[in-house]
């Protein structure tokens, strides 16, 4: 058997005349004997006749990979003339250690890219905690708490053993107690693992029936401008303990699993704000008021929106037996845009309640703000005043540019209040005209925006719902309540779009009731009207 210097310092037991066998590992004694002798089993036995060539034996083979001490070498055959086979050992060591960092680098991002898509699919924090618990329990250790910042004096734990369902629980502890949570919750860089004595974590961190705790990694969740909460995962004794390179992993999957949360969070608090200015924004519920009915219906232009640019509201009489003052209005535009203007028309009509008697000198005061402000938006108005007279509704009516009001009699018929007036917000003066009328019990007053006469649609569709429609319906809603008004036109109305596109719709219904006036039972409180 001959050898050069380099097999020498590898395979030190080799010498002259030494058994093949004897010289080098197994698994390259057995690949010499499989390729010198085809017919012969890898662990068949080999005698000194083993260098001797065997006749009528291929002399061909493949690479083999075996390990010499701590490296691992492929070994290449290379069969002489002579019938021998020389045998090269290439040290193949840091391309093995490179293509197995390559792959688990490829598992790694493949992991990242399915963990960001999961965590982003929910805008929901409780379930983005859940989702980060149960992903890194699954890939990253034995078990992991996801820990959101402080809710009042508890911490929100959600914890998930590897294969189980994430609990949520709320902890009154304090995480400066243990080391590096209470900085993680506050954003700083994480602790090392080695630096945390996995026997001092507390009994609440553990989960239940989880054992003897081996290695801890806390890490922070970071957030956008503030932290989202702190990634804790646990291992159990016996096994392997978190290592560098894990740990810079964890930081990776738990700076996508705390954007997720803190976009979460934030939709949350966005979603609590627009619930708070939309319940500012849409129109009220109406009831009867001082004797006077009223009712109202809306419908926005989308029915993804819940606001648009048509309004209306009741204010009641600051007095008992002065008038109500009722407003509806339709703002240029659709959308948000269209209801912030709506919004700050409906607070400057508020404010102009005690000139409520004078609908010119309201109308005028918030011409003047509009055109004093930065939207180039107008209004169109229809100002109401009602106040309750015996079993009568008397009525003022004026209209800046709107629609005009439809009165429906007793008798069937359906008239057009005589109001008229320039829009609001388009010109130096916006001049009107008011009307007074009364409705006897059972007559009522509808105040509408075009959103219901321009509605197009029917059985061919591009026609107009019309005025004239409009009137032919509510001469059939004669002696009916307010709100059963308000529902026809609203109900004929969408039929008659079906799912075509339209403006906002609003519609408001003033009504006498037929109804008595009761007077005070001990002729000291205020009397009441009934049914």
């Amino acid at each position: 058997m001959l050898h050069n210097d380099a097999a020498d310092v590898l395979l030190p037991g080799i010498r002259p005349g030494t058994r093949l066998a004897d010289a080098v590992p197994a698994w390259l004694s057995a690949a010499h004997d499989a390729l010198r002798s085809p017919g012969r089993t890898a662990d068949a036995p080999v005698g000194q006749e083993a260098d001797a060539p065997v006749a009528g034996a291929p002399m061909t083979g493949a690479p083999v990979t075996g390990t010499i001490g701590e490296r691992t070498f492929e070994a290449h055959p290379s069969p002489r003339d002579d019938g021998t086979v020389a045998w090269w050992l290439v040290d193949d060591t840091d391309h093995l250690l490179a293509q197995k960092a390559l792959r688990m680098e490829r598992k790694r991002t493949s992991f990242l890219a399915e963990a960001s898509s999961t965590l982003l699919s929910s805008l929901n924090l409780g379930r983005c905690m859940d989702v980060t618990a149960q992903l890194a329990a699954e890939h990253l250790a034995d078990a992991a708490l996801v820990i959101a910042p402080t809710h009042g004096r508890r911490l929100p734990v959600v914890t998930c053993l590897r294969g189980g369902t994430p609990v949520l629980a709320h902890e009154s502890v304090d995480p400066d107690e243990v080391p590096g949570l209470g900085e993680a919750l506050r954003g700083f860089p994480p602790v090392p693992s080695r630096w945390i004595d996995p026997s001092t974590a507390p009994a609440w961190m553990v989960p239940e029936g989880f054992g003897t705790v081996g290695s801890i990694v806390i890490t922070p969740l970071p957030g956008h401008g503030v932290p989202a909460g702190a990634l804790v995962l646990l291992r159990r004794s016996g096994g392997a303990a978190f290592t560098e390179s894990e740990e810079v992993f964890a930081r990776l999957f738990a700076a996508r699993a705390g954007a997720a949360m803190s976009a979460a969070r934030l939709y949350a608090e966005q979603t609590s704000i627009t619930e708070v200015l939309m319940r500012e924004l849409l129109p009220p519920s109406l009831h009867q008021i001082s004797g006077v009915d009223y009712a109202g219906g809306y419908r926005p232009s989308a029915d993804h929106e819940r606001v648009g640019g048509d309004f209306y509201d009741v204010h009641p009489a600051a007095v008992e037996g002065e008038a109500s003052l009722v407003t509806l209005g339709d703002v240029c535009g659709k959308g948000l845009e269209a209801a912030v203007l709506t919004g700050k028309i409906r607070n400057t009509l508020h404010a102009l309640l005690p000139l409520a008697d004078d609908h010119q000198r309201m109308i005028s005061l918030l011409n003047t703000a509009l055109l004093n402000s930065h939207h180039t938006r107008f209004v169109t108005l229809v100002l109401a005043s009602a106040v309750r007279e015996g079993n009568a509704v008397n009525l003022r009516l004026t209209s800046a540019g709107h629609l005009t009001p439809l009165i429906v009699r007793a008798s069937g018929t359906v008239e057009e209040a005589e109001t008229r007036g320039t829009l609001v917000g388009a010109m130096p003066e916006a001049p009107a005209h008011t009307t007074s009328l009364t409705l006897a019990p059972g007559e009522s007053c509808v105040l509408y925006t075009d959103g219901i006469t321009e509605a197009e649609g029917g059985p061919m569709g591009g026609v107009q719902f019309g005025e004239a429609r409009l009137k032919r319906v509510l001469a059939e809603c004669v002696g009916m309540p307010s709100e059963s008004i308000v529902e026809r036109v609203q109900m004929l109305a969408s039929q008659w779009v079906g799912k075509g596109r339209h403006d906002d719709m609003a519609v408001v219904v003033i009504s006498a009731p037929r109804t008595h006036h009761l007077s005070a039972v001990d002729g000291h409180t205020r009397g009441r009207f009934t049914a």
